[in-house]
């Protein structure tokens, strides 16, 4: 019996797109950040909880650890976002992200006994791009990036934009090191 075998660097894209199933891309892009979030966590050593209903955040992140000051376990809360319309920074300045002002103001709440973080996955624009597996690695393209906008302010009418700093690439260090924070009473 013969096998057929992958072509070099994988299935031709143009055969490709035609195989992908007829889910809408956004819904494609919230599946796609969740697994990232997943995957950080694991790799931190976290466990995660999704509050039903989600009121307007996603997850909650929990970590433990002997040396937490508060408590044996903390949790910060996450709402996650994901766009394609920005391109992916390796380095530099800021990007900037529109939230509705009445998400804006969940997030931006001060003071907080669980503290929230922001996290904006940038995709490429075609899912073609977001993927690539070989055998010593599963890449996800392009990044996490997270922010905390506790005392952030409202200022557009509807929608305000805020900043989300290239240097905070949300990955287990980040995570291991916000939960560190969190867990010696501090912000994360």
């Amino acid at each position: 019996m013969a096998l057929a075998q992958p072509e070099p660097g994988g299935l031709l894209s143009e055969r490709y797109a035609s195989l992908r199933g007829s889910l809408a891309t956004t819904a494609c892009m919230e599946t796609m950040q969740v697994g990232y979030l997943h995957a950080v966590a694991a790799a931190a050593g976290c466990s995660l909880a999704q509050p039903f209903p989600d009121n307007g955040i996603d997850w909650h992140v929990s970590h433990s650890a002997p040396g937490h000051a508060v408590d044996d376990e903390v949790t910060i809360k996450v709402q996650l976002k994901c766009t394609y319309q920005v391109p992916p920074r390796a380095a530099g300045k800021p990007f900037s992200f529109t939230l509705d002002n009445a998400h804006l103001t969940k997030l931006a709440r001060t003071p907080v006994s669980v503290h929230k973080i922001l996290v904006v996955m940038l995709v490429p624009r075609t899912q073609e791009e977001w993927l690539r597996a070989g055998h010593d690695r599963l890449e996800l393209r392009h990044c996490c990036y997270w922010v905390n906008l506790a005392g952030h302010p409202v200022t557009g009418r509807n929608r305000t934009n805020v900043r989300v700093p290239v240097n905070r690439i949300f990955d287990d260090r980040a995570l291991c090191e916000i939960m560190t924070r969190v867990g010696r009473g501090g912000k994360p």
